[in-house]
């Protein structure tokens, strides 16, 4: 932008600015010092720049670090820069998935849904991948990205839209079918797939006949005391200034062409220049038609700390404040194993989801399950290892979209869990591969420095 930003960095420690956790054990001043450090230096690298970051880190079942840097909102000719605070929230992409399952599991546990029951016994018609009519689909092939749905036919409409006249042959929004695999039958293949979620929205509402957002807040956000949401229009203006604007040096429509030194371009949420609206219809919309309009797939507003309250909760068996939100025989079965890869047999790793192969490993109930798998091909790392030279497992998501990104992942055994969002990118990430997984070396950086810094409670290491 031919200056740099001034970098504020806002790094708290303490229960009273984080209250929905628990009491934080922080790391030693020096040990704090060097993370910030460490971070500081990778939000401001000139070959990767980020416009803001917030993390947070558990060990042992207790938060030891949290930190914030950088802006949420950046200076425009009008309006000074806004700097990253513990409350800002973020559209936090497919760490959605997750925190959708929840209510899921929520409405299982209280016996409104089955996970194995055909579904289309809650959506009120029959429904079937139409290249292989006598398979049902069942919440949890949706649940592990199973189902034989593909994004190819979209995976979002607007409220006047009926997904049975999508996803039914004949159909008005049908088109050539191409959100139905011909290849694999339902159960038998994994591909990673947004619409799933959308789906799974659809039969939450079709079960309780509640929109999916309200749905959500009265069973996971109210309880646990998070304002939360997946829809903006219900969300009070001192909470929509909450809400991080995402950016990158890239052009929002058009060709999308990246310019590493040029300004930096709002790509979603920028409500300091247009307030979020309702969608057109939304007021006609018939609840359990269409669950795609509210974004379970990738459009949670939520804020790290937030984000450490669901994780300490489910590190808990589902407590949280002195309240049961789960059963922990319902966290331990959302947590389970469903799928691991078997090569060419029931997924590929060259085609899990296009931009990052070899990234999808092991899979459970909304969550993706992090094997530390590493290997090189043509030169170029792939796996799911979250730290250099390996050592970390875990469940969770992770998530980008908009120019966000952003990780939550812990250890049950453990309870050792990092977190970070980050509101945009300065580069195109796929000029800067990651070195030991599928991922952008920034986003290696990111994950690395909260390992060594706050797990394992090293020095500062390198940032390289």
């Amino acid at each position: 932008m031919g200056r740099r930003w001034l970098t504020r960095l806002t790094m708290t420690l303490t229960l009273s600015a984080i209250p929905v956790l628990s009491a934080a054990a922080p790391l030693p001043e020096a040990q704090a010092g060097a993370l910030t450090r460490r971070l500081q230096a990778i939000v401001d690298d000139p070959a990767m720049p980020l416009p803001g970051l917030s993390v947070l880190a558990i060990r042992a079942g207790e938060v030891v670090y949290t930190g914030q840097f950088g802006h949420k909102r950046l200076a425009t000719a009008s309006m000074p820069a806004e700097p990253m605070d513990a409350d800002t929230m973020f559209r936090i992409a497919s760490i959605s998935k997750l925190v959708t399952a929840l209510g899921v599991m929520k409405m299982v546990e209280e016996g409104a849904l089955s996970l194995d029951a055909d579904v289309g016994a809650y959506l009120g018609y029959r429904l079937r991948n139409p290249h292989f009519p006598g398979q049902p689909i069942s919440l949890r092939m949706l649940l592990t990205h199973t189902a034989s749905l593909r994004d190819e036919g979209g995976f979002r409409w607007a409220p006047e839209i009926d997904l049975q006249e999508v996803l039914l042959p004949g159909g008005r929004h049908h088109g050539s079918g191409a959100m139905w695999s011909r290849t694999h039958a339902p159960g038998s293949w994994f591909e990673y797939v947004n619409l799933n979620s959308g789906m799974v929205a659809t039969v939450m509402e079709a079960a309780s006949g509640e929109r999916f957002d309200r749905l959500m807040r009265r069973l996971v956000f109210d309880p646990m005391g998070l304002k939360a949401g997946f829809y903006l229009a219900d969300f009070a203006p001192a909470r929509i200034d909450d809400v991080a604007t995402l950016y990158r040096r890239r052009e929002k429509d058009g060709a999308e062409r990246w310019d590493p030194r040029g300004p930096w371009i709002a790509q979603s949420d920028d409500f300091h220049i247009q307030a979020p609206v309702a969608p057109p219809g939304l007021d006609r919309y018939v609840a359990g038609t269409n669950g795609t309009l509210f974004g379970p797939q990738g459009s949670l507003r939520i804020s790290t700390a937030e984000l450490g309250s669901i994780m300490l909760m489910l590190m808990n068996g589902g407590r949280h404040g002195g309240r049961q939100i789960l059963r922990a025989d319902t966290v331990a079965a959302m947590l389970a194993r469903e799928w691991t890869i078997r090569e060419g047999v029931n997924g590929s790793r060259s085609g899990d989801g296009g931009a990052y192969p070899g990234l999808y490993q092991a899979w459970g109930l909304g969550n993706q399950h992090f094997l530390d798998a590493s290997t090189v091909d043509d030169g170029r790392a792939r796996g799911d290892r979250l730290v250099d030279g390996g050592g970390f497992t875990g469940v969770g998501h992770l998530g980008w979209a908009w120019g966000v990104n952003a990780l939550f992942v812990f250890d049950p055994a453990t309870k050792n869990g990092m977190i970070y969002a980050a509101s945009g990118v300065g580069a195109d990430p796929d000029t800067q591969p990651g070195r030991f997984s599928s991922e952008s070396r920034f986003q290696e950086r990111i994950t690395d420095a909260l390992y060594r810094g706050a797990i394992l409670g090293e020095g500062a290491g390198s940032s390289n």
